[in-house]
């Protein structure tokens, strides 16, 4: 199984990309899943001795559910973490990082843009999320894709990750 994990900060737009990519891939081949989607709800294991086997499980969750097919991964997971920590299931032949990194603007106001229970209600709690999309763009060559989708559409910007996913 190939593994095509779409990262980013809050508000790069990942979980709208997912439900374009589920559209254009052949539904045989590619399963698109959302980490919101598994199952698993962080608060079930924070401040618990299984906080640490949140992510394990998550994806765990996601290539089980992806029955063999290759998984379209979506989640705000950090390379190094994942690299350096992950327990990566042993049918994952290979990890390709696609990263969507629109600039801090956008993702200010696509934050701000969000319903009110979703949390982002103020500067200071949109502040970290900028400064992981900070970290994407300082380190944009170390990734299998990197896409500035400032000013591309969702349309655009899928079809650039569907070549990449389809040409293997």
């Amino acid at each position: 199984m190939k593994l095509y994990i779409i990262t980013g900060c809050c508000g790069s737009g990942k979980s709208t990309m997912k439900d374009a990519l589920a559209t254009l891939l052949d539904k045989d081949k590619y399963s698109c899943i959302d980490s919101d989607e598994v199952g698993l709800n962080w608060w079930d294991y924070k401040g618990t001795e299984r906080e640490s086997k949140y992510k394990d499980d998550t994806m765990a969750k996601a290539v089980e559910m992806a029955g063999g097919k290759d998984l379209i991964f979506v989640s705000c997971i950090n390379p190094q973490d994942y690299i350096a920590s992950q327990e990566i299931p042993e049918c994952v032949e290979s990890t390709d990082f696609i990263v969507l990194c629109p600039a801090d603007e956008e993702i200010v106001k696509r934050l701000k843009a969000r319903p009110e229970e979703r949390g982002f209600t103020s500067d200071e709690v949109i502040e970290p999320h900028v400064g992981f999309n900070r970290w994407f763009r300082k380190n944009r060559g170390k990734f299998s894709m990197f896409i500035d989708n400032t000013d591309k559409s969702v349309d655009e910007t899928a079809k650039m990750i569907e070549g990449f996913i389809v040409r293997g």
